[in-house]
C-alpha cells in the first residue's frame, strides 16, 4: 500500500509540473515563417521576440478563458495535493481520500474546459507562418488532462490501510 501512495504522490507532483510548463511556456501551436519558427501560447507570440498573443476581438474571451481554466487547474491541483499529504496523517485507517479526489475532479474538469476552448477555437492559427501544428504544451495538457483524472479516480477509491 505504501508504493501505491508513494506512486500516486509522485504522479500527482508531475502532474503538477506538467500543469505549470504547459502555462507558462510559448509552445501551444508552431508555425514557420520567412524569419524561422514562430510559437505561440497562451501568453505571448514567440519569433525572435516575444509580443502579446495577437487576438481578435471575437477570439479576446476565448483567450482569456483558456487563460483563467489553466490557473484555475494549477490550484486546484495544488490544493489536491496539501489535501492528500493532510489526509495522509490525519485520517484514521480506512477512510478514503473523498475531498482529495473531488478536488481532482475540479482540477480535471479545468483541464478539459481550457482544453477544449483552445482546440475548438485556436487550432492551427499562429499569425504569419505557414503549416501551423500542436507545440510540446498543447500535448502537456492533454496528458495532465489524462493523469488528472486516472489520478482523481485513485484518491476516490482508494482506502488507507
Amino acid at each position: 500500500m505504501l508504493v501505491l501512495l508513494a506512486g500516486i504522490f509522485v504522479v500527482h507532483i508531475a502532474t503538477v509540473i506538467m500543469l505549470f510548463v504547459s502555462t507558462i511556456a510559448n509552445v501551444w501551436m508552431v508555425g514557420s515563417s520567412n524569419y524561422g519558427k514562430i510559437s505561440t501560447g497562451l501568453w505571448l507570440m514567440c519569433n525572435n521576440t516575444c509580443v502579446q498573443v495577437p487576438v481578435s476581438s471575437s477570439n479576446e474571451a476565448s483567450l482569456k478563458a483558456v487563460q483563467a481554466f489553466m490557473i484555475l487547474s494549477i490550484i486546484f491541483s495544488v490544493i489536491a495535493l496539501v489535501m492528500f499529504i493532510v489526509q495522509l496523517f490525519t485520517l484514521e485507517k480506512g477512510k478514503r481520500f473523498y475531498i482529495t479526489g473531488a478536488i481532482m475532479l475540479v482540477c480535471w474538469l479545468c483541464i478539459l474546459i481550457a482544453v477544449s476552448i483552445y482546440t475548438a477555437r485556436f487550432t492551427g492559427s499562429v499569425p504569419g507562418s505557414t503549416n501551423p501544428y500542436h507545440g510540446y504544451c498543447f500535448i502537456l495538457a492533454w496528458i495532465c488532462f489524462c493523469f488528472s483524472f486516472i489520478i482523481s479516480i485513485l484518491y476516490l477509491v482508494l482506502r488507507k490501510k
